[in-house]
């Protein structure tokens, strides 16, 4: 169970603390990632549902359930998506665009990313308020996309961090098992543009590692919270366009 745990307390911020830390618990974490996903969009759900409940617009609902959902994941995410998308944006090598990675800084590729990538939600939200459980679905596939990072192949752009730590961790079998799920969930309990959200997700986060390691040399921690939020806002997109 250590690998569930450690997979609460790293991807939520519920104090479910592991007794072990290492490669094998590690590699279990991220395998549990879609369940935890799971767990915060559920945080997710009710607020936005909550919120319906109480009269508020649903342009307000969907900004204050985007920001439960921020604030349930410590901002981890959407950190990863301003840092993987400042280093994307820069010029010169991968040593150079991973020190832009590890500044911290928002650089204004970064502000236009979480302008749009939260915007995006927020505004698909306020069109899924009568359907509250696709939040579920949405963060669900957002940490699946963790586990397609991490497959087998894909290397660390580094030799420290998380990156390191889980990349090429993640069988073929289960990356094609969590997938082939959540798909099958999508297409029986909230229709074929969600089904068809889920393959472009899916499409979207290959592209993803395959420019990563194209840039950096592989994946890191940050390119990991960028999948997860590009992935939650395709599902979210989607489904409301449904």
């Amino acid at each position: 169970m250590d690998g569930l745990r450690l997979a609460v307390s790293w991807l939520s911020v519920l104090p479910v603390p592991a007794q072990r830390v290492d490669d094998r618990t590690c590699r279990q974490a991220i395998s549990f990632a879609p369940l935890v996903g799971a767990l915060v969009g559920g945080f997710g759900a009710a607020a936005l549902w909550a919120l319906t409940a109480l009269g508020s617009p649903p342009l307000l609902a969907g900004l204050l359930t985007v920001a439960v959902l921020v604030l349930v994941t410590r901002g981890m995410h959407v950190d990863g998506l301003a840092d993987t998308v400042d280093g994307l944006g820069c010029y010169g090598p991968p040593d150079r665009a991973l020190s832009v990675m590890r500044d911290g800084g928002a650089g204004p590729f970064a502000v236009v990313a979480l302008i749009l990538v939260l915007g995006v939600q927020a505004v698909s939200l306020a069109e899924l308020v009568d359907a509250p459980l696709t939040v579920v679905l949405a963060c669900a596939v957002g940490r699946a996309g963790f586990v397609l990072c991490c497959r087998a192949g894909v290397p660390a752009a580094r030799p420290e961090g998380m990156g390191a730590l889980v990349a090429s961790t993640q069988p073929t079998w289960l990356v094609t098992a969590w997938w082939l799920a959540l798909f099958a969930v999508a297409v029986l309990g909230f229709g074929w543009h969600a089904a068809v959200a889920v393959a472009l997700a899916a499409a979207l986060l290959l592209a993803l590692t395959w420019h990563a390691r194209r840039r950096f040399g592989g994946i890191t921690g940050d390119v990991l919270g960028a999948a997860s939020e590009l992935a939650t806002t395709a599902i979210l997109a989607g489904a409301a366009l449904g």
